[in-house]
């Protein structure tokens, strides 16, 4: 499997890829560019929304609308954009202070309710949680925390057949699985799926004997769990009970998340980021922050769209 460029344009941290498939069109968000965008990957081309004043805030995580437009957790809020560029209508405020706590990783579950984690940015404590809005017909939209015991909220997911939460603290070097009631929105019996090491000690940019930590992540048609490993260089498939099935080298140090698309599903997209990394391996790896792609031999899920009453 080989990884190809269809993005060459790099964004400082690119994260929450979904392929539209309406649309055909690639989405993600740039946080520490503190913006939006989307790509016509046949054609080579990216459109760029910066997120202006008044919300000129980090957007951690976004999500297509069955109505039209995207969902958007900026760092203060959930907020509803009916076009692409378009005017911004909150959802929902944060339950975090936001100067200390931002949205990160988040999408939405198959039945149409929008999750977002949050990543506690002091990184000294297990302030950061999981949080989930409902805003279908004949619900008032709030966000009903869900989880927590975490510092970076990251690699939320749902199994294939819809019985599965899988959510990772970064930090922690650890995904955990819930069981989920779907109709009920509850979650139960939370377990660890995967442990990894630790950082060692001492240990610095370009070193060996690392590799990495769980970032974002999505699951094939098959109930697989692929993830991005941060500071690993790599992407990891692993089974639904957890063990590992394939180790993917990627082409930049800072893989942050996966998501499939194309018509069949079949196609990996994969971001990347290149804020905060050493001068040194940037000048070695000149594409961290680009958006790679490869194909592989089962297709993924398609994305969720938010739900609500249009």
């Amino acid at each position: 499997m080989i990884w190809q460029t269809p993005v060459a344009q790099p964004s400082e941290l690119g994260e929450s890829p979904f392929w539209h498939p309406a649309e055909q069109l690639l989405y993600w968000v740039d946080i520490a560019g503190k913006k939006i965008k989307r790509s016509n990957v046949f054609m080579g081309t990216v459109e760029s929304w910066a997120m202006a004043a008044p919300h000129d805030l980090e957007p951690g995580c976004i999500a297509p609308a069955r109505s039209g437009g995207l969902v958007i957790a900026l760092r203060d809020g959930i907020y509803r954009a009916r076009t692409w560029g378009g005017a911004l209508t909150q959802l929902a405020g944060a339950a975090h202070d936001p100067r200390t706590t931002r949205f990160n990783d988040g999408k939405c579950d198959p039945l149409g309710r929008f999750w977002a984690g949050t990543i506690y940015e002091p990184r000294d404590a297990r302030e950061a949680a999981l949080y989930c809005l409902d805003g279908r017909a004949g619900h008032t939209p709030a966000l009903v925390r869900m989880a927590g015991d975490a510092t970076v909220g990251n690699g939320l997911a749902w199994s294939a057949d819809r019985r599965t939460l899988y959510w990772a603290d970064t930090t922690g070097h650890v995904i955990h699985a819930w069981d989920w009631d779907a109709a009920a929105n509850t979650l139960a019996r939370q377990r660890v799926f995967r442990q990894f090491p630790p950082k060692p000690p001492g240990w610095q940019a370009g070193m060996p004997g690392y590799g990495g930590r769980p970032d974002g992540a999505a699951v094939d048609s098959e109930g697989n769990y692929w993830v991005a490993m941060y500071e690993g260089g790599r992407v990891l498939k692993l089974s639904p009970g957890g063990e590992l099935l394939a180790d993917m080298p990627t082409p930049v140090v800072c893989p942050t998340m996966v998501c499939f698309g194309g018509d069949d599903l079949q196609t990996l997209y994969l971001t990347t980021a290149r804020h905060g990394r050493p001068a040194a391996e940037l000048e070695a790896l000149p594409q961290s922050g680009c958006v790679f792609s490869m194909r592989v031999d089962v297709p993924g899920l398609p994305v969720n769209f938010f739900a609500d009453a249009g």
